[in-house]
């Protein structure tokens, strides 16, 4: 009789191994997000590196309507600006180094630096969308006029405190911005009040609405302890609305904006890349941009 308990009797898993092809994945990056805020916004060419807004010097306007004939007519007069805003491009930048034996050796299944550079363009592209919302001299967070600026009646982002930045953003609105933990805190408020809001689909994924203007999830509003800020823009330079900013045809690009250059090899055998990301974003008017300041993500409710 065989003993059925006798693994020396059988092939084992671990040798059996040796012979077997592992099915491998590319590198995951667990800081990677959707980025929907690049995607939503319209990007403009710049041409040098330099973009000027010529905003008109918000005064009087004569005019009036059907005069007397005998009336002397209104005389308008329309002045600019005599130092208008000019944005220039930022530079989002590293390096990487990659040992030539290593590349050499170990390039297949998949090539050690391709893999290298895919990683490092997505932390620069996340670095992008951080630098839009907070940069402070073009961060969409840092360009809200005070006029703009709204706080929340009681702390938790509310459908009235939503609706009171409407008011403010009423021109053509386009999306709302806002953290995940701000979404869910403003999804509670909801369902305290009997007011689901509505779901749409954007990019394949469900996004919740308020007033038909889709809330975006971007972790780039920072948590600052349990409070968080939700912006609301309109969009497009055709509206003169928010807007990004780029350089095409800059040398060695791979994508809009975005270049990979070969820096050469040094004296220790490792072949240098740099990797740079030219944006900015700028504001057309004072009123295409607001914000809902500093509201809490920390409040739950026990529903009846």
């Amino acid at each position: 009789m065989v003993d059925t308990n006798d693994d020396r009797r059988t092939l084992g898993e671990r040798a059996a191994r040796q012979l077997a092809n592992t099915t491998k994945t590319p590198p995951q990056w667990v800081g990677t997000t959707p980025r929907w805020l690049v995607q939503l916004l319209p990007w403009t060419p710049v041409e040098a590196g330099v973009y000027r807004i010529n905003r008109v010097i918000d005064d009087k306007f004569a005019v009036e309507c059907s005069p007397d004939d005998s009336s002397v007519l209104p005389l308008a007069v329309i002045d600019y600006e005599e130092k208008p805003r000019e944005y220039t491009l930022t530079t989002v930048t590293t390096t990487i180094e990659v040992h030539t034996r290593i590349s050499d050796l170990f390039r297949s299944p998949m090539d050690q630096v391709k893999e290298q550079l895919t990683v490092a363009v997505e932390r620069l592209k996340e670095k992008q969308e951080d630098e839009l919302v907070n940069n402070g001299a073009y961060g969409l967070l840092n360009s809200v006029h005070d006029s703009m600026r709204v706080k929340p009646r009681g702390g938790a982002p509310t459908p009235d405190d939503l609706d009171e930045l409407i008011s403010r953003v009423w021109k053509e609105p386009a999306f709302f911005l806002a953290h995940p933990s701000a979404i869910a805190a403003f999804g509670r408020e909801c369902t305290r009040r009997g007011v689901p809001p509505p779901t749409v689909t954007l990019f394949g994924s469900p996004m919740l609405t308020w007033r038909g203007l889709p809330i975006v999830p971007c972790n780039k509003l920072h948590l600052a302890g349990k409070k968080t800020d939700i912006l609301l823009m309109r969009t497009g330079e055709k509206k003169r609305g928010v807007i990004g900013l780029f350089q095409p045809g800059i040398p060695g690009e791979v994508s809009p904006s975005l270049s990979i250059r070969f820096m050469g090899i040094n004296q220790r055998g490792a072949a240098a890349y740099l990797i740079s990301l030219y944006c900015s974003a700028a504001v057309m008017t004072e009123d295409a941009i607001g914000v809902l300041e500093s509201v809490e993500v920390d409040r739950y409710h026990d529903y009846k």
